[in-house]
């Protein structure tokens, strides 16, 4: 590395340099001799501008600029679960070793260990004709996860040589003769720009669902594998409660988890929970599927801009291995505002609200990395990548440009809704603002796992919450009693399904993880006790008081501790109250 420019410009995160002849776009650059970390964002003529992802306080104009000649790339390879980065992909463990509590400037640590040894054992043998994507060998790296060795992208010819045994990321596993002549050597290790999405073969419509043991997202509101979605809401209303539910308590197979300027302490909460936590489908610890890219609100603002960039590359290379991943990014709008600082400082022309203008393009560029996809390869495996995105909209403004773009490019929306917040009902998502277009592909799978009526009890439940919004106008106009006892029935229903089966407790280890099974009979319990009470309603001489004290409608309080055969009791014994009811006289009354 050698010095290549001098600074003749210093504003905040932004550094420009003259002598930048032989830089390229998105290129890594060393600034000053402290080496801090900056990435090429802009070239005109011989002078550059330069993005730097660490404080610049202290640099000035004449000091050094040196080029690597490499563009802003992540490190895949073994190590990246159970483990920790800062937004550019250092390990914040291996930091704190370097400095201390507090992140030091121009610290140069490799995101995987360079030391450690792991246990390569093939899966191919020499003379095996492969081509890109084919798995050259597997890699034991946590009790969950197989690491799979794959065939580089461009890169197909006849295996010249292939090992077995203990190797660090950087030895040869592997060398290829490729179709071209050359030899391709294989490492355990590889890199891949951040800012260019990984090749696939294909990508396919989402047809499975990702579920979450959230009731109100499993129902109501599901998300395809595979899928984006969007959870805008105001401060306080549990975006990051529900972004941790997910990566808890999801049937993905590998979480990425990107706090981008979020505070540090939600962060520490993560770190503290997850190993401690175990994984509802395995029984293993959460932290053994687990990577953390956390750019916290003290720590450099232009680093977010990289920190989403970074944890979509590392989801997508365990996706190319053939596992259903998902990306939680809490929060998009702190990405969108480290943009707009920067495209400040270049002085760029302005959008709406200040934003650049490229603002919808590099949204919709994030959300398109998503994907159900058939992998590279000659075994016709399949992985997803689900991205999720909470968005922190000013004040729960949804009109404002992120939320706006983030909309446009997403197939599920979460709205979370500040009232429900300030009733303690959580999670609080608006039932009656959200939505999911992704319900018509995956209706089939839902039906076949949870019960063939599964989409017909949740439309049917859906309705009742719509007409309770209704009838609410004119309860509070008019009073309850100028209701029919049919509409009371449907507004004693809505507050079953919304206090008894939508409410959930996220930090009650019996309520925040209810597998479908249970969540489809919680329903039908609450809709097979409407749908038997209907018609016993609209008998004139029925005294609605009765209905109210059916000792299994008391019993809807519990369905969240209720085992699925239990659930299964109740729905008999719902049957056999309502038909005693159908054959019990209304009131009994004695001659004069």
């Amino acid at each position: 590395m050698q010095q290549q420019a001098t600074i003749i410009k210093v504003s905040g995160p932004l550094v420009v340099a003259s002598g930048m002849n032989s830089a390229r776009m998105y290129e890594v650059v060393r600034v000053s001799e402290k080496k801090l970390v900056g990435e090429v964002i802009q070239i005109e003529g011989g002078t550059a501008s330069i993005q730097v992802y660490e404080e610049t306080t202290g640099i000035g104009p004449g000091e050094p600029v040196y080029l690597t000649g490499m563009t802003m790339s992540a490190e895949l390879g073994p190590g990246l679960l159970e483990n920790m980065f800062d937004g550019i992909q250092r390990p914040l463990s291996a930091i704190e070793r370097e400095s201390g509590h507090f992140i030091g400037r121009g610290i140069d640590v490799p995101a995987l260990d360079r030391t450690r040894k792991w246990q390569f054992s093939p899966k191919k043998q020499v003379g095996d004709f492969v081509k890109e994507g084919d798995i050259l060998g597997e890699i034991p790296e946590t009790t969950l996860i197989t690491h799979r060795i794959m065939t580089p992208p461009g890169v197909s010819g006849k295996i010249a040589s292939i090992e077995i045994g203990e190797f660090t990321v950087e030895e040869a596993v592997a060398t290829i003769e490729t179709e071209g002549g050359g030899v391709e050597t294989v490492t355990l290790m590889t890199r891949w720009p951040i800012r260019r999405a990984r090749p696939i073969a294909r990508k396919f419509v989402p047809s499975k669902p990702l579920l979450s043991g959230v009731r109100v997202l499993d129902v109501f509101f599901p998300v395809a594998k595979g899928g984006a979605a969007c959870s805008p809401g105001p401060f306080g209303s549990g975006k990051t409660v529900t972004q941790q539910s997910l990566a808890k308590y999801s049937d993905a197979e590998v979480i990425v988890y990107v706090g981008c300027g979020e505070r540090g302490n939600e962060m520490t909460d993560v770190l503290a929970e997850f190993p401690e936590l175990k994984d509802p489908n395995t029984g293993e610890p959460l932290m053994k599927r687990t990577i953390m890219v956390a750019n916290t609100s003290n720590m450099p603002v232009a680093a977010r801009e990289a920190s989403v960039y970074t944890g979509i590359t590392i989801a997508e290379y365990y996706r190319d291995m053939g596992y259903h991943v998902a990306l939680m990014a809490d929060s998009t709008s702190r990405w969108a505002e480290a943009m707009r600082e920067i495209s400040g400082r270049l002085e760029e022309m302005p959008g709406e609200e200040g934003y650049p203008a490229y603002l919808g393009s590099r949204t919709a560029a994030f959300y398109e990395r998503a994907g159900y996809v058939s992998c590279l390869g000659s075994d016709d495996r399949e992985g997803s990548l689900t991205v999720i995105g909470a968005v922190s909209p000013p004040g729960g403004d949804l009109s404002e440009p992120v939320t706006q773009n983030t909309f446009r490019v997403t197939k599920v929306f979460w709205g979370l809704d500040a009232s429900l917040a300030k009733k303690r009902h959580y999670p609080a998502i608006n039932w009656l603002s959200s939505y999911t277009l992704y319900m018509e592909n995956i209706a089939e799978y839902l039906n076949n796992l949870a019960g063939s009526d599964f989409t017909a009890l949740r439309e049917e439940a859906l309705a009742i919450l719509q007409e309770e919004a209704r009838l609410e106008e004119i309860v509070r106009l008019v009073g309850v009693d100028a209701l029919s006892m049919r509409e009371r029935l449907l507004l004693e229903t809505a507050r079953s399904i919304r206090e008894d089966f939508l409410f959930q407790n996220a930090f009650d280890p019996e309520d925040a993880y209810t597998p479908i099974s249970r969540q489809y009979l919680m329903l039908k319990s609450i809709l097979a006790l409407y749908t038997r009470m209907k018609p016993i309603v609209e008998d004139e001489d029925f005294e609605f008081s009765r209905y109210l004290d059916l000792v299994v409608r008391s019993e809807f309080a519990g369905l969240s501790k209720k085992t699925e055969d239990e659930l299964a009791s109740l729905l008999a014994r719902i049957e056999t109250e309502t038909n005693e009811l159908t054959h019990a006289p209304a009131a009994i009354s004695s001659a004069s």
